[in-house]
């Protein structure tokens, strides 16, 4: 019995080398045809490596030192709505590492057929933080910067103007477009405006110019004649020159008489002027077409 005991030790031991010796061989040939094939072993990534790869396609077209421009930019996207959300989308994919997200909405009901951060679960959230959590699912490195209100002349200073790379003006009012701009100029900030997205259903119709090359679009020409008179010489913008429709007058399906703003919402749909209509491919790609031109002007 005594002499039993030291054999079988014995075999296990021999047993648990073989083992370990095996899985030795098996790492060392996966590792090198992993290597050979120019790609890394999943056993073996770290934090650098996944987000390489997060991006290799992107830096297949852009190149390194583009997505590190990217990286290291800060982009102001004001209103992150049926637009601004797919510019914040297309951004963050993109490799943009900073963002500073403003608006003070609340996902609604009837946000659902148009933004991409409207989902059933999201709905009475605020758009900002719906957003933010997206942006960090996405990449958990990029820095995230939220402002629950909405952009004004009178809280115009209260924006870091001065740390921003990129600002986009995704917004509604006439009154905020033009102080966005005035504030870009001023900083000498490169900015992006969205034209006119409402009533149109010809997303093919979308073009970027200068704004004082557009035509057609109700909101371009106001932007014209109130740029003008402040001396903008330029503004890039994306705009269509598809007229706008006319929406159907049918009060029972009118956010006027059937008010469902999320509880607690200061800025009701029933206080617009007009409440536009509008489809899921249309602002959808003007907001990927804004986020085109951002990542071009930042990766030259």
């Amino acid at each position: 019995v005594l002499l039993e005991r030291p054999r079988r030790n014995s075999f296990k031991i021999k047993c648990l080398t073989k083992i370990i010796t095996t899985f030795i061989i098996f790492t060392y040939i996966i590792t090198r045809n992993y290597n050979n094939a120019g790609a890394v072993h999943p056993l073996f990534i770290c934090k650098e490596k996944i987000m390489l790869t997060q991006f290799s396609r992107t830096e297949l077209l852009l190149g390194k030192e583009a997505m590190e421009k990217l990286k290291n930019s800060r982009v102001a996207i004001f209103g992150v709505g049926g637009v601004g959300g797919y510019v914040v989308e297309a951004l963050v994919r993109s490799g943009v590492g900073t963002f500073d997200l403003i608006d003070d909405d609340k996902v609604c009901l009837t946000n659902l057929n148009r933004q991409i951060i409207a989902t059933r679960k999201t709905v009475g959230k605020y758009k900002v933080d719906v957003c933010k959590e997206r942006i960090l699912e996405i990449n958990p490195d990029a820095k995230v910067n939220t402002y629950k209100c909405f952009f004004l002349p009178e809280n115009a200073d209260e924006f870091p103007f001065d740390e921003y790379d990129y600002i986009v003006d995704a917004v509604d009012t006439v009154t905020a477009k033009i102080s966005l701009v005035m504030k870009a100029q001023e900083k000498n900030v490169k900015i992006i405006s969205s034209m006119g997205a409402g009533n149109k259903l010809d997303a093919s119709a979308f073009k970027v110019a200068d704004i004082y090359k557009t035509k057609v679009c109700p909101l371009a020409k106001v932007m014209r004649r109130e740029l003008k008179k402040r001396g903008v010489k330029k503004l890039k913008v994306v705009y269509s020159e598809e007229p706008a429709m006319t929406p159907v007058e049918d009060m029972a399906i009118s956010c006027r008489a059937n008010c469902i703003c999320p509880p607690g919402e200061k800025h009701k749909c029933t206080e617009r002027r007009a409440i536009p209509g509008s489809v899921a491919f249309v602002p959808s790609v003007v907001g990927l077409i804004i986020a085109g031109e951002v990542v071009k002007d930042l990766s030259v």
